[in-house]
């Protein structure tokens, strides 16, 4: 869908300190074949007492500031994550809106993995276009063991912990969101739901190694989901940017799923036709993957750091299990003199 009106007023992180690749190889928790393909030189790892949600809240803070947006205007926050955010059966989307906008301003969740970001901003787009002065969309997500190895839970991916924010305007702001666009297929959920549905939360540790084992002994082969993902990325991509009036050519700048190098060759040069120069990843490889919030996370890398100018094109290409893919298309208005986010280190 094209869209008219519709703004990137600020965009924010909060990311934590750098672990090393190299030390976690040499501790026995990264395979070092995986660390070769991968080429990933460390992950953001957040301290023991920071909670998802409060790393939202620092991001959703730093948009509204640089936004120049009193947190009045702001009228929905929606708030997506692929884990735990910090109590069980609890609003997390009311306490980042609480905390970083007002009591009154109205707050959900959205779930729907690592595409929930992106997914979110084409909602919050909708919702701008319609009248709405304002929406913020956040992200947030930390891992740790013993439930999450982040350097092997899934092969290509390894998880860095951090908060995301974005706030679309229709006063203006540095960048203008020209379409977005939605594809799914649904009966791809199974490559990661394993055996059975449980009645029942367990303590078991994330194994999503297992369940894409179970699939490939009951289905065969994972080629024909690749195949199928690849389908619906592809056609997203392309009612996209006919929807925003330009081509893979008329790209800048892509920001893509923060995954290692081997997985990145195959969504940019391979899938999409677009060189990984072109991406965001000497950032992605520094941080990891940030759960639903690695598009958020790279739009504010290139804006924050003066990488881009006025009239480049920044296509956001999401993906998540289930198979959903939202992708975005906007297009510099002006190259912000930003301070950079917060951090812990």
């Amino acid at each position: 869908m094209r869209w008219e009106g519709v703004y990137i007023a600020g965009t924010g992180v909060w990311l934590g300190e750098r672990e090393s690749a190299r030390s976690a190889v040499d501790a026995g928790a990264y395979d070092p074949e995986q660390y070769a393909a991968d080429a990933i030189e460390s992950v953001s790892v957040a301290d023991e007492s920071v909670a998802p949600p409060d790393m939202a809240v620092h991001a959703a803070t730093t948009a509204l500031k640089r936004s120049g947006l009193d947190a009045a205007e702001v009228e929905l926050l929606i708030h997506s994550a692929i884990w735990f955010q910090g109590v069980p059966m609890w609003p997390a989307a009311s306490y980042v809106a609480g905390h970083a906008l007002g009591r009154a301003t109205v707050a959900f969740g959205l779930e729907q993995e690592c595409n929930g970001g992106l997914g979110a901003l084409e909602v919050a787009a909708r919702q701008v276009a319609g009248g709405a002065r304002a929406a913020m969309v956040t992200t947030a997500d930390r891992f740790g063991a013993p439930l999450v190895r982040r350097w092997s839970s899934e092969p290509g991916f390894v998880y860095g912990d951090g908060g995301t924010a974005v706030l679309l305007s229709e006063r203006g702001g540095v960048a203008r969101l020209l379409a977005t666009a939605s594809g799914a297929d649904s009966s791809l959920e199974a490559v990661v739901r394993g055996p059975e549905l449980k009645p029942l939360p367990t303590a078991e540790p994330l194994d999503l190694l297992g369940r894409v084992g179970h699939y490939i002994r009951s289905r065969g082969s994972v080629r024909e989901a690749t195949e199928r993902v690849a389908a619906v990325v592809d056609s997203v991509v392309e009612t996209v940017l006919a929807d925003a009036g330009t081509d893979r050519d008329g790209i800048d700048r892509v920001v893509a799923l923060a995954s290692g190098r081997s997985r990145l060759e195959w969504q940019l040069p391979q899938l999409l036709g677009i060189p990984v120069e072109r991406s965001t990843w000497e950032f992605a490889r520094t941080v990891g993957h940030l759960g639903a919030g690695d598009q958020l996370a790279g739009l504010n890398h290139l804006l924050e750091g003066g990488e881009l100018r006025p009239g480049n094109r920044v296509l956001l290409v999401g993906g998540g299990s289930g198979f959903s893919c939202t992708c975005a298309v906007l297009e510099v208005l002006e190259t912000p003199e930003w301070e950079s986010s917060g951090t812990a280190g």
